[in-house]
């Protein structure tokens, strides 16, 4: 297939010039320490990616480490992996040499959960998936009455405000209240388990749909890094790829519509927070989608982060507390309102990916995540889980 050009410059913004990013780089056998290859920590500073690994055996531990921009910076002489512009190159699926490092997903051991419906244009289309039983065609008929009737400028809708239930109300009178509603304007928010510790795939991979679904698309989602205590310490991006004929058929389908092989794809670094960087900027910044396909097709839109109707921390208070604890903190999704819908093939059915399609997630703090679509048969199988892990670090001790 033919790839579009990347400009290397904007997946870490100005070549990690400023900022504090760390990730994951997978290293051979020839460059990894006492010659294990696997996993490594790193951090990426003007232009260059350092080894961490001497000192971090994941980036859950690192996160959880107190103080962990004040920590990093303690450390001197750490051991260069490479130039920062190769190894992303390297890091593109269809350039990649196994015995050079590439970034994977940068979060490891972490549980990896999502929000959805946390914005309002997500919580219709949410309703038109249920009330569509994921037959596209009805979808677009059953959009088209809730936008005329509703219109599109709900951004001012507060999750759990009275104004909420003045909305309920109407989406009740007008025959479509939905169980989405409950989760996308009561008090408490829909929170699921998007994939398994260690399953994620980072920039350059593949991403992968299922070849029976026919209506599938990506979400672009800012992705935080908590600690265990609830502590949000920094920030990526995420594509949240869904298959909505699965969940539009039941509810109860949300584990195969939203976990499948590839189907998380998370990076390319976490940029945590210092004085360059801050929960501020990831509540004003806006996530943009870039779509291009083989035959041709484009898409393109951006979520406003500052239009969620719930805020990052209410988010991650409903997820991280007394009631629920997570010793390795998590990588928490906070929703996308933004997901393809223009008809791609025929009029009234709406977008589905095709194999090759090019995915771009971007934002100007955190930098670009590139994937290309495939089937899940198609791609790498996920191989390297928590018993490989603990057989990498076994051995390195």
């Amino acid at each position: 297939m033919e790839q579009q050009p990347i400009n290397l410059e904007e997946i870490v913004p100005q070549l990690a010039d400023e900022g504090t990013w760390i990730g994951r780089c997978m290293v051979s056998k020839k460059q990894a320490y006492k010659g294990i290859a696997g996993p490594h920590v790193v951090l990426v500073k003007k232009g260059k990616v350092y080894d961490l690994s001497q000192y971090f055996s994941t980036t859950s531990q690192l996160l959880n480490t107190k103080a962990p921009v004040q920590a990093l910076r303690q450390l001197k002489n750490l051991p260069e992996l490479g130039n920062l512009e190769e190894i992303l190159k390297n890091s593109l699926y269809f350039h990649q040499k196994q015995e050079s490092p590439y970034f994977i997903a940068p979060n490891d051991i972490q549980s990896i959960k999502a929000c959805g419906v946390t914005f309002i244009k997500s919580l219709l289309e949410r309703v038109i998936e249920e009330k569509a039983k994921g037959d596209a065609q009805t979808a677009h008929a059953i959009r088209k009455s809730i936008y005329d009737s509703l219109g599109n400028d709900l951004s001012k809708v507060v999750a759990g405000s009275p104004e909420t239930e003045k909305l309920k109300k109407d989406f009740q009178a007008k025959g479509i209240w939905s169980q989405y509603l409950e989760v996308g304007i009561g008090k408490d928010a829909e929170v699921f388990t998007k994939a398994q510790p260690l399953s994620a795939i980072g920039f350059g991979a593949q991403i992968g749909v299922l070849e029976s679904s026919k209506w599938n698309n990506p979400e672009p989602e800012i992705v935080l890094a908590v600690t265990a205590k609830g502590n949000i310490v920094g920030a990526t991006l995420g594509n949240d790829v869904n298959l909505r004929d699965y969940e539009g058929r039941s509810a109860l389908l949300l584990g195969e519509a939203k976990d499948q092989n590839g189907s998380c794809a998370i990076g390319p670094l976490f940029r945590l927070f210092d004085e360059t960087f801050t929960l501020e900027d990831v509540k004003n910044c806006e996530v943009e989608l870039s779509m291009q396909g083989t035959d041709g097709f484009t898409s393109k839109g951006a979520n406003k982060m500052r239009e969620i109707s719930r805020s990052p921390e209410d988010l991650v208070a409903q997820v991280v507390g007394d009631n629920h604890q997570y010793p390795d903190g998590i990588v928490l999704f906070l929703g996308t309102m933004f997901a393809p819908s223009e008809d791609r093939v025929k009029e009234g059915e709406g977008f589905t990916h095709k194999v090759g399609d090019q995915v771009k997630i971007s934002t100007q703090h955190l930098g670009t995540l590139i994937n290309w679509v495939n089937t899940c048969d198609k791609i790498p199988k996920w191989e390297f889980g928590i018993g490989s892990l603990l057989d990498f670090l076994l051995k390195r001790s």
